[in-house]
């Protein structure tokens, strides 16, 4: 395999095309449609679509029956059907064809010299300014048919699908125009019935607010029908008598905009981007509601037909046409951070809330270290406690102080603490350490350099067994602290540990995640300036669980990897179960080019980095051992905590549940995909 192929992770590039259209001119609108096929072809499209009636024009009203007009547009269809041969790409034609006694306007599947089938157009609109009924037969209950194109007899329908046979997942189904408006569009059935991709060759002329319109209804089709959606509208050329048009295109891919081009056009144009089959797959497969209502119309979607087509795609590294967030938890977008952020504090802090009032308002008791978690904690619990109206008092935070615990965090500690006014106290773990170590007969009693992983969980350890037993005495619940990443990785102390607590408001957020929600706490005045700076001071603090003396502080991400790479990694296997040599693949475009691409608001410029291939293989080796072997019976034991991210939480209650005694096999096999020659 050629492991930079796009083809050969599931994706499938697609197009949508507009240019100049020649009214009455079929052989014009022809050579537009080859020659922006060709360019396609080129840059390995494998489906390519085509505004509505683009070999005639649309806006032609009473010549589409006229039999000159009609025979050009035969004449031209088999120009392009000739002129396909050779390329790879499914070309989308709109074109009038005469049927029965009547003519249709349809969309012709072409590919590689030949007519795959045509569809008609289900909905022929006849209001405002639309007239189609006038010259167009509708075409929503021809099924089953078949229809004479250049002497051949080929599938007629709305109830037809088109499938690669070398491509799994791309199955194509289209409607046109008006289709997309009606209430139970015929999409719905294809995709219910297979279709992944979607496609729509539009008319539509322009007038205000009808591109959002189209926007709203494209985005809601492939989200509804876990699908993409690809629509191109007329444009340059179609007659201005009483309209005017602009030429929209656009791909959506599961609600989520792929590409779309400039508006108002004045030479070809064309939306292009890499639809995921995969993604869709997975997401038609864990949803079961979407197959339960295709069995509830499965006297509709049963009859479809599937007209099979070889694709060759190509092998070669032809790029990857999408946008692929480093951070998937984190977005790009200033104003959607600032919403995402908004609403996963308010989540935590709703769910903290909610759970003290319906166990009887207890105190909170939390360990304070200086670092990005607990304080997330904390200020998650200051703001729970002033919407209950409760003192923050009634907050008891303790910072506990071990072998390692360095000036610097329990500064921030102490400062936070204050800065919020909540009850706070030290409480110095190293003597009970001490007398445990000693106890248990471990070297570092006897004064021996040994740090090893019981000198690191003794302290861990007692600092949980001080939260209980102090909650105990004063009559509070331990809130716990840990992240969805150390979850995910394992990176908890099992037990008494920090593993465990009475209720976990940071269990459904990702390390990425948290540090831009302290930065939003600042900047959308949660606090007052004070706290704010003291917030600020702690963003800058390396993460480190501190357990271990020495000149340079403890890092955590030298151990077990960069958190910006176990999120990204994380959230393919948990939202989209994706392959590891998927992910190696998606990882390796988001991230070995620090300066491509667009980073997180406010990200810190000495942290913007980039990863080569053997590094992003490294790391994701480390997670599917982490992940898939080791880590789930410090899950499945997890305390309750809310889910915040759309990608997925941990709780076995919830979105994940695994076998405590798994094995990674079948993922680490998946992973050396990426060591074939030339990755």
């Amino acid at each position: 395999m050629n492991f930079r192929s796009i083809y050969q992770h599931g994706f499938a590039r697609v197009a949508a095309c507009t240019g100049r259209t020649v009214i009455a001119d079929p052989h014009a609108n022809a050579e537009a449609v080859l020659r922006q096929g060709r360019r396609c072809a080129r840059e390995g499209v494998a489906v390519v679509v085509f505004p509505e009636l683009c070999l005639s024009g649309y806006s032609i009203e009473d010549l589409l029956l006229q039999d000159a007009l009609l025979d050009q547009v035969e004449a031209a269809l088999r120009a392009v059907v000739a002129g396909s041969a050779d390329l790879l790409t499914v070309l989308v034609v709109g074109a009038p064809l005469r049927h029965r006694n009547r003519v249709y306007n349809c969309a012709v599947m072409v590919h590689r010299g030949r007519v795959l089938g045509v569809v008609p157009k289900s909905y022929v609109p006849n209001y405002r300014e639309l007239y189609e009924r006038r010259q167009i037969a509708a075409g929503d209950d021809e099924r089953g048919g078949t229809i004479r194109v250049d002497g051949a007899m080929v599938p007629f329908g709305v109830d037809l699908l088109f499938a690669a046979q070398d491509v799994p997942g791309l199955v194509l189904h289209a409607e046109i125009c008006e289709d997309m408006w009606v209430p139970v569009p015929p999409s719905a059935e294809a995709a219910l019935a297979g279709a992944t991709v979607l496609v729509n060759l539009s008319g539509s002329p322009i007038t205000v607010g009808r591109a959002e319109d189209r926007r709203l209804l494209c985005r809601s089709a492939s989200a509804r029908c876990l699908a993409a959606y690809v629509y191109a509208a007329a444009g340059l050329g179609e007659s201005t008598t009483d309209l005017s048009w602009d030429g929209q295109t656009m791909i959506y891919e599961n609600g989520v905009l792929l590409a779309e081009t400039d508006r108002f056009p004045l030479d070809d144009r064309y939306a292009v981007a890499d639809v995921d089959l995969d993604l869709l797959r997975q997401e038609r497969q864990r949803m079961g509601t979407f197959d339960d209502n295709r069995r509830a119309h499965a006297a509709r979607t049963g009859g479809f037909r599937q007209v099979p087509f070889r694709l060759g795609p190509p092998r070669a590294d032809l790029g990857l046409r999408r946008r692929v967030e480093r951070f998937p938890f984190v977005p790009v977008d200033p104003d959607r951070l600032a919403l995402d952020c908004y609403e996963a504090y308010s989540i935590q802090v709703a769910g903290l809330q909610q759970r003290l009032a319906t166990i009887g308002g207890p105190k909170v008791v939390i360990g304070v270290s200086g670092g990005l978690d607990s304080t997330h904690a904390l200020i998650v619990a200051a703001r729970a406690m002033d919407r209950a109206g409760r003192p923050r008092g009634d907050i008891l935070a303790f910072t506990l102080p071990g072998f390692a615990t360095s000036d610097h965090t329990k500064d921030n500690a102490h400062k936070l603490m204050h800065a919020l006014g909540v009850t706070a106290a030290e409480l110095d773990i190293t003597p009970t350490a001490r007398l445990m170590l000693r106890e248990m007969g471990h070297p570092f009693a006897s004064g021996e350099p040994v740090y090893d992983i019981t000198f690191e969980n003794v302290q861990a350890g007692l600092r949980t067994d001080y939260l209980f037993r102090l909650a105990n005495q004063r009559g509070g619940v331990v809130l716990g602290t840990g992240d969805l990443s150390e979850l995910a990785l394992g990176w908890s102390t099992y037990g008494v540990g920090d593993q465990m607590s009475h209720y976990n408001v940071n269990a459904g957020v990702p390390k990425t995640l948290i540090q831009h929600l302290i930065r939003w706490v600042i900047g959308s005045g949660q606090f007052d300036e004070q706290t704010g700076a003291i917030l600020a001071a702690i963003l800058d603090t390396e993460i480190s669980p501190e357990l271990v003396p020495g000149k340079e502080p403890q890092s955590t991400e030298s151990q077990i990897g960069p958190y910006a790479l176990h999120d990204f990694t994380l959230h393919h296997v948990l939202r989209h179960g994706f392959r590891p040599s998927k992910i190696a693949f998606l990882a390796w475009h988001a991230w070995h080019d620090r300066d491509a691409g667009a980073w997180p608001p406010g990200f810190p410029e000495a942290e913007r980095v980039a990863y080569d291939l053997p590094e992003i293989r490294h790391w994701l080796e480390v997670f599917c051992r982490r992940f898939f072997a080791f880590a789930q019976f410090k899950r499945s034991a997890m305390p309750n905590g809310p889910k915040v991210s759309a990608g997925g939480s941990l709780s076995p209650r919830g979105d994940w549940r695994a076998p405590s005694d798994s094995t990674a096999e079948a993922w680490l096999r998946d992973l050396t995909r990426c060591d074939t020659p030339g990755t």
